[in-house]
């Protein structure tokens, strides 16, 4: 039943290589941008309000697919925006890692809202009191103690991600789920095999993510 596996056609391993790669560059985009999208959407700046409630709004709610391949026809072949990539390979990977940064990041910002109202009010106003800023009560007081409350809705959000890079495959992206669609091409006899390899696969990569930050967030949770 499993004899396509040794053949040695195709590169299993390779491939879900190329996934977690995609999920942890996408992961460190994502953490980023989205820290960045809370910070603006707790602004005191009406504009910066705006346009982080407008960007999550719409962008959360629009389909992955349609971003990964906007990403491709839209920067790649018309306006010519290949992030560096030398290759065809190269350019598909960046832009899908650039896709799912910018769909992930949003998730990240309304988690991390989520953990800034679990800061006691009180303490950004001592803060304030004591002449910092904005950003510094953000950056120092606030933020750490966000991240320490939401570990586990991030957790949640990074095992989304390592599923959604299977829509990289929608732009020729050589992860998990391109090579799952050629081998159930070329293994027809075989399906429910392809099937189980690749599901027993994203377990493990998920698995252990959920377990290890689950852990942690226990260990660094804020004692209130």
């Amino acid at each position: 039943m499993f004899d396509f596996l040794e053949s040695g056609q195709y590169d299993l391993l390779g491939a879900f290589w190329v996934t977690v790669q995609l999920t942890l560059y996408s992961a460190a985009g994502s953490l980023v941008w989205g820290t960045v999208l809370a910070g603006m959407r707790v602004s005191p700046v009406p504009l910066m309000r705006g346009f982080g409630t407008a960007y999550v709004n719409v962008v959360r709610n629009t389909p992955l697919t349609v971003l990964i391949i906007a990403s491709s026809l839209g920067l790649s072949q018309t306006l010519g925006v290949n992030l560096g990539g030398d290759t065809f390979k190269e350019t598909g990977f960046r832009l899908a890692v650039l896709a799912l940064t910018a769909y992930t990041g949003t998730f990240v910002c309304e988690a991390l809202r989520s953990g800034i109202n679990t800061v006691p009010v009180g303490q950004a106003e001592a803060a304030r009191a004591l002449g910092l800023s904005f950003f510094q009560v953000l950056t120092l007081i606030v933020l750490p103690q966000a991240f320490r409350a939401v570990i586990g809705p991030l957790t949640n959000v990074l095992i989304a991600l390592t599923k959604n890079t299977t829509v990289a495959a929608a732009i020729g992206v050589a992860e998990a789920a391109l090579l799952m669609k050629e081998m159930i091409e070329n293994e027809a006899d075989a399906l429910f095999a392809v099937f189980g390899v690749f599901a027993l696969g994203f377990v493990l990569l998920t698995l252990p993510t959920g377990l290890l930050l689950g852990w942690v967030a226990k260990r660094v949770a804020v004692k209130r």
